[in-house]
C-alpha cells in the first residue's frame, strides 16, 4: 500500500475510457513497480497540483514504440531513473516480492536485470547485512531464553529441596568443633569463661540455608542421661565463623515449640523468621549472638490431648533430663560455649513456655534466664496422676517460692502474653505469677501484645520490643 499524507487510499489513475490494466501507447514489456492497491510512486509522493497524472490534466498518450521515451509533460530532457522512494519509516517489500512474476521472474532477451529497468543499478538496495543481524538477535533471544528457563528451573528446584540444587541432607560444619576422637579443637586458659568443643563430633546434616549462608543442622541422638533419643535442629549466628571470634565462647538458647512438640520443633523452620531475628536483634544492640539447640519437646504425637509438659514423669520418657542434661551436653561437644550458667538461656512458647520456665526455676545453677510466651505456669499433664510428690517438684509457683527462700541464685523471667490468647486465663495466671514472685532473686518483665494471639508469629516479633533485650543485659557472650 502506497502512502498517503492524508491518510487516504485512491485507485490508481486511469485516463477516461481506458479499461483496467490497458493503457493507449503503453510500451510492452514488464510493467513500472506500484506497491499493490496502490499507484506507481512518485519521486516525493503526491505530485503538485496540474504537474502530473493525480489531481491534474490528463497527460498525452505515450508515443508509440519506437518513436523515443515517454517523456511526461512534453519535457525534452530525457527521463531519468525513478529515484528511490525515501519515506524514513516505509521499507519496500524484497525484491522477490517486488518483481513481475514472483520470485522466479527472469528478464526476457536483451533486458537488463529488473532492478536495472527500475531503479539504474543491477544490485538490490539492500544487501543480506540486514537478514544476518536478524539471526544474531534470533540466536540473542534464543539464548537468553534458554538463561532465563535454566534459572527458572534451578530456583524451583531448589524451592522443593531437589539435588543438585540444594545442600540439603550434606555435612554441616560449624567451624572450630570437635573431632570425631572425642577430643576438642584446641586447649583455652585455665581461666577462660569460654569453652571449647569437648567432642565427640555429631554429624549433622544440611535442613536449610538462610540467605545469609548460615545453616541449620540435625541430628538424631540418644541421650546418654535420659536414655531418649530423639532429633535436636541446631544453628549458629555468622559471627560464629567469623575469624575474630575463632577463640570466642558463645551464649546458647535453648528454643522450645508448644504443642506436640513432635516430630519436629517449630522454631528449627525459617518461615518464623527466629533465626534472622537473633541475628538482626544482635545487630542492633538488642540481643546476644546466641546459638540456637532446638530439640523435639515430647516423646511422640500429643494424641488424645497427652502431653508431658517437659518433665520426668514416673514411667515416661525422661524429657526433663533430655531437655536440661542431655541438649546442654550435646552443644557443649560440638560448639565453643560458655562454661558459666551466664551463656545458658531457654525460650519457648506455650507448653514450650512451660518448660523452659520449670527449668531455669528448677536449675538456676545451670541456667540464668527464659523468655516465656503464653505458657502455663502450673504442670497440667494428665500423666501427672498419682504422681503428686513427682508433679509438685516440676510446678514453677513452688519452685519459684522455694528459691526466694533460699536467696539465690538470681533468675531472669521475661514473659510475653498476648491479650487475645485463645485460653482466656492465660494472662491473668501469669500476670499472677509475676506479682506474687517478684521479689529476692526473681526478676520478671512483663510484656501484654495488645491484639496478640496464641501463635508463634505473635510471639516473634514482639521478643525484639522487650523480652529479648531484657535478658540480654544479663548474659553473657561472646567470651574468650
Amino acid at each position: 500500500m502506497s502512502y498517503e499524507p492524508d491518510g487516504h487510499d485512491q485507485p490508481p489513475y486511469r485516463p477516461q475510457g481506458q479499461q483496467p490494466g490497458r493503457q493507449q501507447g503503453r510500451q510492452q514489456g514488464p510493467p513500472p513497480y506500484a506497491p499493490q492497491g496502490g499507484r506507481p510512486q512518485q519521486p516525493h509522493g503526491r505530485a503538485p497540483q496540474g504537474a502530473g497524472p493525480y489531481g491534474g490534466p490528463p497527460q498525452p498518450p505515450r508515443p508509440p514504440q519506437g518513436q523515443g521515451p515517454y517523456r511526461p509533460g512534453g519535457l525534452d530532457e530525457p527521463t531519468q531513473a525513478q529515484p528511490r522512494y525515501e519515506r524514513p519509516d516505509y521499507e519496500p517489500p524484497r525484491f522477490e516480492q517486488q518483481r513481475p512474476g514472483g520470485q522466479g521472474y527472469q528478464p526476457g532477451p536483451g533486458q537488463p536485470p529488473y532492478e536495472q529497468q527500475q531503479y539504474g543499478y543491477a544490485e538490490p538496495p539492500y544487501g543480506e547485512e540486514p537478514r544476518r543481524k536478524s539471526k544474531v538477535k534470533r540466536w540473542i533471544i534464543a539464548g537468553v531464553t534458554v538463561l532465563a528457563l535454566g534459572g527458572i528451573a534451578a530456583g524451583t528446584m531448589a524451592y522443593f529441596e531437589i539435588p543438585p540444587f540444594t545442600d540439603k541432607g550434606k555435612d554441616v560444619s560449624f567451624g572450630g568443633g570437635a573431632d570425631n576422637k572425642g577430643g576438642g579443637a584446641a586447649k583455652q586458659a585455665p581461666n577462660s569463661k569460654m569453652s571449647m568443643p569437648t567432642g565427640p563430633k555429631t554429624d549433622f546434616k544440611n535442613t536449610s540455608t538462610l540467605s545469609d549462608g548460615t545453616q541449620i543442622g540435625v541430628a538424631t541422638i540418644t541421650g546418654k542421661k535420659s536414655g531418649f533419643t530423639g532429633k535436636v535442629w541446631v544453628w549458629a549466628p555468622k559471627e560464629y565463623s567469623d575469624p575474630k571470634f575463632a577463640k570466642s565462647g558463645f551464649p546458647v538458647m535453648i528454643a522450645l515449640p508448644g504443642g506436640p512438640g513432635f516430630p519436629g520443633n517449630y522454631w528449627m523452620g525459617t518461615d518464623l523468621g527466629l533465626q534472622t531475628s537473633i541475628s538482626k536483634w544482635y545487630h542492633e544492640g538488642k540481643g546476644k549472638p546466641f546459638i540456637l539447640a532446638m530439640p523435639v519437646l515430647n516423646p511422640a504425637p500429643d494424641d488424645g490431648g497427652v502431653y508431658w509438659d517437659g518433665s520426668d514423669i514416673p514411667g515416661q520418657p525422661k524429657m526433663g533430663t533430655w531437655l536440661t542434661e542431655d541438649v546442654p551436653d550435646l552443644m557443649r561437644e560440638n560448639f565453643r560455649t560458655i562454661k558459666s550458667r551466664d551463656g545458658w538461656a531457654f525460650m519457648g512458647s506455650s507448653t514450650g513456655g512451660f518448660a523452659g520456665l520449670k527449668a531455669v526455676l528448677k536449675h538456676p545453677d545451670k541456667f540464668k534466664a527464659v523468655i516465656a510466651s503464653g505458657p502455663d505456669v502450673v504442670p497440667d499433664s494428665s500423666l501427672w496422676k498419682g504422681h503428686d510428690k513427682e508433679k509438685a517438684e516440676n510446678n514453677p509457683e513452688l519452685l519459684a517460692k522455694q528459691l526466694i527462700d533460699r536467696k539465690g541464685p538470681d533468675v531472669y523471667l521475661a514473659f510475653q502474653v498476648g491479650d487475645n490468647e485463645s485460653n482466656k486465663k492465660t494472662l491473668p495466671d501469669v500476670q499472677k505469677f509475676v506479682q506474687t514472685y517478684t521479689k529476692g532473686p526473681i526478676h520478671t518483665s512483663l510484656r501484654v501484645i495488645p491484639g496478640g494471639q496464641h501463635n508463634a508469629k505473635t510471639y516473634v516479633p514482639n521478643m525484639g520490643l522487650g523480652p529479648m533485650e531484657f535478658i540480654s543485659k544479663v548474659m553473657e557472650g561472646p567470651v574468650e
